[in-house]
This record gives C-alpha cells, structure tokens and sequence, in this order.
C-alpha cells in the first residue's frame, strides 16, 4: 500500500503524519524517538501496510511538523500526548496498537494507562519505563533534572543533537554502521536547526523527569491491565540498554522478548527482523 503525507491541524498546530494501509484494517500508531520523525518508520510502514493500518505523526518542533514559539505552547511529553490523542480522536481511531520506542514511550504511556480499553496491544522497541533502564547515558540528564542551571551538563546535552552526536545515535552499538543511511541525521538537522530548536530540546530534556515519577503509575497499569506486548530491542543500545527491558518481565504476563544485533535505532539495521516479528505478533493478536 502507498504511504500518503499528510497534515492535519490539531489543537491550532499544523500536525504532519504518514498513513498506509487498508482503512478497515487494524490500527498501529508508530511513535517516534528523539531526535528522529515519523521517517524512522518509513520501512516499516511499507513492509506492514498491506495488512495493517499504520498512522506516524511528527510531534510539534520534529519532522515535518509545525514548531510553535516557545512562548506559545507547551513542549512538554504530557502536551505531545494531548496532541496524539486528539490526532486519534480526529481521525476516528478508537482502538490501536502503540509503538513505543525512545520519546515515543513516554508519550504511548501516558495515552495507555489512560485509555486501556482502547490498546490492542503494545510493542515496545527501545523506549523505557523503568529507572533500571536509566543507566550511564543519564547521568548528565539527572544532574540537569537537579539543577538546571548547571552549565556543565547542560552542556553535555547540547552535543545530542550536535551533527556527531546525532550520527553517534544511529551509528553505536550496529555491527555493520554502512547499513545505516546517513539521511537519517541529515533529516533529522533539518528540524534540529530551526529558530529555537535547541531550545526546545533542552525543554524535553528537562521535562523528562515528569515521566520517571510516572514509571510506578505506568507499572501499575501494565499489572492492571495485563496487555499483550512485544518487545523489539537494539540490544547493543547505550541510551536505553537492555536492563530497561529485562524489567518489564515483573510486570508483563503476556510478553514476546525478543532482542537485537543493533543500537538505539534498531529498525535502521535490523529492520526486516522486526518487522517479520510485528507481522507476526498483530496477525496473531488482532487480526
């Protein structure tokens, strides 16, 4: 099924997504990670949309999104949620699967332990939940978290979305780093390098700290709520290792584990792996 590009305005922001797939078929909403845009999932919305509806949307400041003045809304992962769900309600989705991965889980767990009736299942590929998977790589964050005034890590944070430190992302932990296209961080500078961007990264990165007070919230409901979940992870991921992954199996009954020969952005290395799990997984749990 051919991709459409679209937009959509929600709550007064010019929204971008990608759509494909049968519109009666069944729902899965690919949430996209820092510092990346719904591109991240262009394979894999062609490799699943002949049976599967797939909906990617940029969130507010990413991709191909409008970016608000700072000054005129909130860029924090409570208001991206708000902005998904409306994006949802709008389009008349009232049961999906989530794809989680890095941001995007944050954002899917709020929408999740909000509306549990509404998730088929859940698919989770890099993104956290748990302080364990909090390791190294968050030790600058942390320190901001504590006072956002220190210079030193701040930063630190500022080298993310640096041109290296946005091909580190890609590139770390994948065995065969000429598999990885280098658009991917060159698309990625496109948004990175707007008016206030930066900013805005410093933002989230700040506000990430609301979502670890969450994490026993957003346990509880996957105790509550017992979902059928896969799980997809770069194993060699140095942002959320697999400690963070390890942990869901507490709490999870109905757990598919599998991990990866691949980094952070698995889907770039291991790709048709993972989708051959997903088209697996959905056939069997919702179609």
């Amino acid at each position: 099924m051919k991709t459409k590009h679209q937009f959509i305005k929600i709550n007064g922001v010019d929204i971008f997504y990608r759509e494909a797939g049968p519109a009666d078929a069944p729902v899965l909403v690919l949430l996209h990670g820092y510092p990346s845009s719904s591109h991240m999932f262009r394979n894999l919305i062609s490799n699943l949309s002949d049976k599967f509806r797939l909906i990617a949307p940029d969130y507010p400041g990413y991709g191909r999104s409008e970016q608000p003045k700072i000054s005129d809304f909130e860029y924090t992962f409570a208001n991206y949620a708000v902005i998904v769900e409306k994006l949802l309600e709008t389009l008349g989705i009232n049961k999906f699967s989530l794809y989680l991965m890095d941001y995007g889980a944050p954002v899917g767990w709020r929408i999740a332990s909000a509306n549990p009736e509404k998730i088929d299942t859940l698919i989770i590929q890099n993104g956290c939940a748990y302080e364990e998977g909090l390791e190294t790589f968050w030790d600058p964050f942390k320190l901001y978290w504590a006072d956002r005034n220190d210079k030193v890590s701040e930063d630190t944070l500022k080298t993310f979305h640096a041109p290296d430190g946005l091909k580190w992302q890609y590139t770390h932990g994948v065995p065969d780093t000429s598999v990885v296209s280098p658009d991917n961080w060159e698309i990625d500078l496109r948004h990175l390098e707007r008016e206030e961007n930066g900013q805005i990264q410093l933002d989230l990165f700040y506000d990430y700290r609301t979502n670890v007070v969450l994490y026993p919230k957003w346990q509880q409901y996957l105790r509550d709520s017992n979902p059928e979940m896969l799980i997809v992870y770069g194993k060699n991921d140095y942002i959320f290792p697999v400690s963070g992954a390890e942990a869901y199996k507490k709490d999870v009954k109905n757990l598919e584990f599998n991990l990866f020969d691949a980094g952070h952005f698995a889907l770039e290395s291991a790709g048709e792996e993972i989708a051959d799990k997903i088209r697996d997984f959905l056939t069997r749990k919702v179609l």
